[in-house]
């Protein structure tokens, strides 16, 4: 457990009340006035550095929040419930919805508030988290503002179907996402039985609550009646959400500000060709820097609110 006292910076383990045991995060604290940001992971089995097992390593949450830290900008990321060092928080980390972690984000506004005196927290959703932060900027108090990383502007049905026509092998399994999408984007489940083996890790009967739960909402939506200030990051070589996204959360939300970086992709890391396998080489490498530009845009704009 992480202890407040007065060495600064601190930065150690920190926890919240969970529904069944702790949630866990990472806080850094350069000063005790220092404005704080909730980083909220992407989706899948993402821990608090931003890294996955299934095969990402980059760790851009890590050198994201020691950035931040270096420009006098606090933060916590976070092990979402049943994952990593929150495994304890509940049995099940599939038994989930975009609501529960609603519900999480708001427990962790109260234990950072209360850690460090800030009088509101900012919400940084990477991903799929930037769903979940604009899901939460609507709901919870205390929330200074909204600060969406390579965050999708569709329901994130149309970008799973977007990502799978984009891969070859899954070409012939199209009718059968097609029919997977369609039908969890109305609410309804889907027989899992009948679901190929290929399409099972993303349409399994265990996931199909959470996915039900996320089709059915807009982004574009939630940042329309985002009264907060938002930041709209989206870098140019991103091969999982584009810049026509960040777009079109801009049109929904023109109060916003955008950040589009050039050379940066989802991991937040310089690619400065189109060459996939490059792109995706940087996902392996947590010795690479993040982009330019990343830790200043968050910077500039946290301070200036």
């Amino acid at each position: 457990m992480l202890a407040l006292g007065t060495s600064i910076p601190v930065i150690g383990e920190i926890e919240a009340p969970g529904l069944q045991g702790a949630l866990r995060g990472t806080m850094i604290l350069p000063a005790q006035s220092a404005p704080m940001i909730l980083i909220i992971p992407g989706s899948g089995p993402t821990d608090r550095d931003g890294n996955n097992p299934q095969g990402v390593k980059a760790a851009p949450y890590r050198l994201l929040a020691e950035g931040l830290g270096e420009q006098g900008i606090g933060s916590v990321r976070i092990d979402k419930r049943g994952m990593f060092g929150s495994h304890a928080a509940v049995e099940d980390p599939n038994a989930v919805t975009v609501d529960d972690y609603v519900q999480d984000a708001g427990v962790w506004i109260d234990v950072i508030r209360s850690r460090t005196g800030a009088g509101c927290v900012w919400l940084l959703g990477h991903s799929e988290g930037g769903l979940v932060a604009l899901a939460a900027a609507e709901r919870l108090e205390n929330v200074c503002g909204v600060i969406l990383v390579a965050t999708a502007g569709r329901p994130l049905g149309e970008v799973l179907r977007e990502q799978l026509l984009a891969n070859p092998q899954i070409a012939p399994l199209m009718d059968a996402a097609n029919h997977a999408i369609d039908e969890l984007s109305v609410g309804r489940q889907v027989d899992a039985s009948k679901i190929p083996p290929e399409l099972a890790p993303l349409f399994g009967q265990a996931v199909q609550e959470f996915l039900i739960s996320t089709f059915a909402l807009d982004p574009a939506d939630l940042a329309k009646n985002t009264s907060k200030p938002v930041l709209i990051m989206q870098g140019e070589r991103d091969l999982q959400v584009s810049v026509a996204d960040a777009k079109r959360l801009h049109e929904a939300a023109p109060h916003a500000t955008p950040a589009i970086l050039p050379d940066t992709n989802h991991v937040l890391k310089t690619v400065a060709s189109h060459d996939r396998n490059e792109n995706i080489a940087t996902y392996f490498a947590d010795n690479l820097p993040l982009a330019p530009g990343v830790v200043d845009a968050i910077s500039r704009f946290v301070k200036r609110h």
